[in-house]
């Protein structure tokens, strides 16, 4: 009798399950939906009742490499990662057999759809909107399996060999091309400003000979041996040197 009492309580007490607060219990009775319960201690009748444990937290989930084609027919390789979670634990055992599966499955094949509507330079240069817009898509499949997608982010993507030669020599084209401009631009506006200070120095004469002046002192300082007379000087010697002559002819 004591025996028979023993295996009636250790019976009793194996329907005891301990969810923790990461995880739901999912309770079908006789095959039927009862309910999520959790978290905490809770009570599965034996043999009736059974428990499907559902965890909730985010889930990383790497999309592996695949060859995708882009709109311009360029083959690149693409991989992935994606951040999702169980919302609805119901959903998640009921409604699909394999929910981890078929996400990743429908993930692949979002990325490969997606990827394939944009050329090569529009994917690249618009990299944040085609994570986004790879994320609803899934998020509206996954949906009435009790799965939210969080965040889908592009993590790799290789390119063919003449494809990166041909963008690094476009890449150094478009950089010289705009070294060139600068550098027009550059000489532009040295004129533009040469020619401003030519008109000013032509209503003020002093000034070319102030310019002159601080043009010889700055040559002094480095303490060479070069002598330079300005143009006017050189006038004004000519000029003393015709009068000179003048009076010789005179006398």
């Amino acid at each position: 009798m004591n025996i028979f009492i023993a295996i009636i309580v250790l019976f009793l007490l194996s329907g005891i399950r301990v969810v923790t607060e990461y995880q739901r219990g999912v309770i079908f009775r006789l095959g039927r939906l009862v309910g999520a319960r959790g978290p905490g201690l809770i009570y599965v009748i034996p043999i009736i009742e059974r428990m499907v444990r559902v965890g909730l937290r985010t889930i990383t989930m790497n999309i592996p490499s695949q060859k995708i084609i882009t709109k311009d027919n360029v083959s690149i390789d693409i991989a992935a990662v994606a951040y999702y979670h169980i919302v609805d634990p119901q959903k998640s055992v009921v409604a699909i057999e394999n929910v981890y599966d078929a996400v990743n499955q429908i993930s692949q094949t979002t990325v490969r759809n997606v990827v394939g509507q944009f050329m090569l330079d529009q994917f690249l240069s618009q990299t944040i909107d085609i994570n986004e817009k790879i994320k609803n898509v899934i998020d509206v499949h996954t949906e009435p399996w009790g799965i939210q997608v969080t965040a889908v982010e592009i993590k790799d993507v290789t390119l063919p060999d003449n494809m990166q030669r041909a963008m690094a020599k476009e890449a150094e084209a478009e950089r010289e091309r705009r070294a060139k401009i600068v550098a027009a631009q550059g000489e532009f506006q040295a004129a533009e400003k040469l020619g401003q200070a030519a008109d000013i120095i032509a209503t003020h004469p002093v000034a070319l000979q102030l310019r002159t002046l601080q043009t010889m002192a700055e040559i002094a300082t480095e303490k060479n041996s070069t002598i330079i007379f300005p143009a006017q000087f050189m006038t004004t010697v000519k000029e003393a040197l015709r009068t000179l002559k003048d009076d010789e002819e005179v006398v």
